[in-house]
């Protein structure tokens, strides 16, 4: 089955609005922290570890520091579940 940065974003909602406790949250690729008000710091941390446990990856603090957007996230999911 293919995926492509779409379907990861699809996947990836459930997540952002269970971290940000928020049910109305639009998840699109061009998101980034400075659109969600509630992500700060502590967020990033708790959203990347929910999404590491939710794909089963790991991400490395080069890859976490190289995220632009929601977008660049997605990508690396893909490329990660590519080489898995």
């Amino acid at each position: 089955m293919s995926k492509d940065i779409g379907s990861i974003v699809e996947q990836l909602t459930p997540i952002f609005r269970d971290v940000f406790d928020d049910d109305e949250l639009v998840v699109e690729a061009t998101m980034t922290a400075d659109d969600v008000d509630e992500w700060d710091s502590l967020a990033h941390i708790r959203l990347i570890v929910a999404i590491e446990q939710a794909f089963k990856l790991r991400f490395s603090a080069g890859d976490i520091a190289n995220f632009d957007n929601v977008g660049s996230m997605a990508e690396l999911i893909l490329k990660k579940q590519a080489s898995a």
